[in-house]
């Protein structure tokens, strides 16, 4: 199993990579962290094989973070996921070690092809022997999952499909404002992307009430059949 931390400063993405990781063969979420600081304390205390790790963390940049990791002896590979798309953060990464960049908001199954891709990358570095330049350049080609989309990227435009990703890796029903943070979008787009999958019949609205009394829509995948 490769042990995987998640470093968000943001709980609920946190909460919702952690489970997107635990539902990929071979892989186990053993912690989230919110800060720097707190992913140091949690890399020195679990051993962690992979961190997803956010570039912007309250308390310190994170390809900083991975790079002073590196320094102290961590022998610890990162998957860098962030919002920033800037050429300089991207060099950044790269030079700092990371193994792939994510730019935030991406789907369920672009995140899982790249960790099938590490995990590959990962059982090749330790048994391929290397003979020569092809097989240098294949080992470092395996690091990166294919960008071809698959089926379900195909079947819907783009960001509903980003929204149908989140609320099919939560562990609960998501409303329209849990949906904007997780996936960047404003909470209207949210709610007419949820209501236009319920529509289609991919997700089933669920009722939640709270102290005030007043119903909150939420969502969650329908049920095949």
């Amino acid at each position: 199993m490769i042990r995987t931390l998640v470093v968000d400063d943001d709980y609920r993405v946190a909460k919702l990579h952690a489970a997107q990781v635990a539902r990929v063969a071979g892989y186990e979420c053993v912690g989230e962290a919110h800060s720097a600081a707190e992913a140091r304390e949690a890399v020195a205390r679990l051993a962690p094989d992979l961190l997803l790790l956010d570039v912007y963390l309250p308390d310190e940049d994170g390809i900083a973070l991975l790079r002073s990791l590196r320094e102290d002896g961590h022998d610890v590979d990162a998957i860098i996921i962030t919002a920033a798309r800037d050429v300089a953060t991207v060099r950044a990464a790269m030079r700092g070690g990371a193994v792939y960049y994510l730019v935030k908001p991406f789907g369920f199954d672009q995140l899982t092809a790249q960790l099938h891709a590490y995990r590959r990358w990962r059982a090749e570095s330790e048994s391929r022997h290397i003979s020569g330049q092809t097989d240098v350049d294949a080992l470092f080609a395996s690091r990166h999952a294919s960008a071809a989309p698959g089926p379900s990227s195909r079947s819907l435009p783009p960001t509903m499909q980003k929204v149908l990703d989140a609320v099919r890796a939560a562990d609960r029903p998501l409303g329209a404002q849990d949906i904007s943070d997780l996936v960047g979008i404003s909470r209207p787009t949210a709610q007419r992307y949820l209501s236009e999958l319920e529509r289609k019949g991919r997700l089933e609205l669920k009722l939640e009430y709270g102290t005030t009394g007043r119903p909150v829509n939420t969502y969650l995948v329908r049920p095949a059949g």
